[in-house]
């Protein structure tokens, strides 16, 4: 059994044939989608996070209405640049999401990936410190971040307050309880996942990977995983971990499935570099018929291994189009392979 959800890139543009054409459209036909899918029985709406581009920069407020729309489904990111957050701000959003949501939020953080301006984040205010990469500051960011979310008073209460205070030392407010157990790490590399575990997030991967070995996106990602969990196990931690990861799968069933998905997918991993430094395996697309599909997937190692999958969504083909995408994988695909 697997929790299957949507991840959605978040893109609006007035080019032709997008039905997604202003920042209002993505946001009103993300809190329709996921109202829809959570009717077909799926279990997830996520949203990728980038600043300075026609995405979801700012997720909390979609996210708490998603959360005040639908009853059911787990509402999240994959995932929030934590080189740009200031995380005393980002629990108080948090916690109020989570809370609207009755603790539905899985919240995928990560150091972030290239940007659409030369150091963003300092447009924000943030800078790293002195012998700091911009990835340490955002493993900064993100430790402060958990140690918040545990909900302990930190903060000196004044003498002469508007209001009366609890006794002792203040926490931020609202706190969302048991939300600390469901962050998420978005991790490139097997060393990332190891740092994860032991930070004691969940593990978030995606269709982009750090090529270490020259194997197979799917052999590399597997092992990722194991080297997770063995991390984990080797920590100590009580509580069971989870893992996604993302996938672009589309069943032709139908005349506009072939249409859109028919000709021409990547159906071989492409290796490629996102930075200067970096060499990444990018995980092929899968579409075909639902019986090829079951198939191809079965051989695919790290959906086996993982607990969680995210199939990324077309956004701009409208909702009806993309529930019809998520509904197509729970009802010819994920039987077949168990998933359901």
């Amino acid at each position: 059994m697997k929790k299957i959800g949507f991840l959605s890139f978040g893109h609006w543009s007035d080019s032709p044939g997008s039905r997604t054409r202003s920042a209002a459209d993505f946001l009103q036909q993300s809190i329709d989608l996921a109202v829809a899918v959570e009717e077909l029985g799926a279990d997830g709406a996520y949203f990728r996070v980038h600043h300075f581009a026609r995405q979801a920069g700012s997720p909390f407020p979609l996210l708490a209405a998603i959360g005040a729309r639908t009853s059911r489904i787990e509402i999240g990111t994959g995932v929030v640049d934590m080189r740009y957050e200031n995380p005393f701000y980002m629990v108080e959003d948090a916690g109020a999401a989570d809370l609207i949501s009755n603790g539905r939020l899985q919240l995928g953080v990560s150091r972030g990936s290239p940007e659409q301006v030369v150091d963003g984040w300092r447009y924000f205010g943030y800078a790293p410190a002195d012998g700091e990469t911009e990835a340490d500051m955002a493993r900064r960011h993100t430790e402060v971040f958990l140690q918040l979310l545990e909900g302990r008073g930190f903060a000196q209460p004044n003498p002469r307050p508007m209001f009366p205070n609890p006794p002792g030392l203040l926490r931020l407010e609202p706190h969302a309880p048991g939300l600390r157990d469901r962050i998420w790490w978005g991790a490139a590399s097997d060393a990332t996942a190891v740092w994860t575990a032991e930070q004691g997030m969940n593990l978030m991967s995606s269709t982009l990977k750090t090529d270490e070995t020259g194997e197979p996106f799917h052999i590399q990602q597997r092992k990722q995983i194991e080297a997770f969990r063995e991390a984990w196990k080797a920590a100590g931690h009580e509580r069971e971990p989870r893992v996604s990861v993302s996938r672009s799968i589309f069943a032709l069933v139908d005349d506009a499935d072939r249409r859109y998905f028919g000709y021409g997918q990547d159906t071989d991993d492409q290796v490629g570099w996102i930075d200067a430094n970096t060499r990444a395996i990018f995980g092929r697309s899968f579409a075909a018929e639902p019986d090829v599909l079951v198939e191809e997937l079965r051989q695919d190692e790290a959906i086996a291994a993982a607990d969680t999958l995210l199939l990324t969504v077309p956004n701009q083909l409208g909702v009806d189009y993309n529930a019809h995408v998520v509904e197509s994988i729970l009802k010819y695909v994920a039987p077949e392979l168990g998933w359901r």
